[in-house]
């Protein structure tokens, strides 16, 4: 599975962890409906849900005029994904992880979607990168 396919995997698994309060593996089943998962897609799902805590704090001190609760729900797990990567998974570059939230925002999200999570993700990646 190439990575996009896995994070678009991802962000319908952890969407349903989010929404449902399952459990992260019964989502990624719910997700691949007996297809193939691999270690990129687990390692995303299992990672933002173990240190969901942590990543919420990173994304409460870089959103402005906006409470973690009222980010539109996909919005919120793609950005979720994002610090997960940017702050855990360092051989991707953060470049690419914002790259590619962006484009899973364009897919998912609605017309504000790409333009917020850019300038979320941006003031993100200067503070990780200190």
């Amino acid at each position: 599975m190439k990575r996009h396919t896995a994070r678009q995997k991802a962000l319908q698994a952890l969407f349903q962890y989010d929404l449902g309060q399952i459990e992260p593996l019964e989502a990624m089943e719910n997700v691949l409906q007996e297809g193939k998962g691999d270690d990129f897609l687990e390692k995303l799902v299992l990672g933002v849900a173990n240190n969901q805590k942590e990543i919420d704090g990173i994304l409460r001190d870089h959103l402005e005029k906006w409470t973690l609760d009222r980010v539109a729900t996909v919005d919120r797990t793609i950005l979720r994904m994002a610090v997960y990567e940017m702050k855990y998974e360092e051989e991707i570059p953060g470049n690419v992880t914002i790259n590619e939230a962006i484009e899973l925002a364009k897919v998912f999200g609605d017309d504000q979607s790409g333009r917020f999570i850019n300038g979320v993700l941006s003031k993100v990646a200067v503070t990780l990168s200190r």
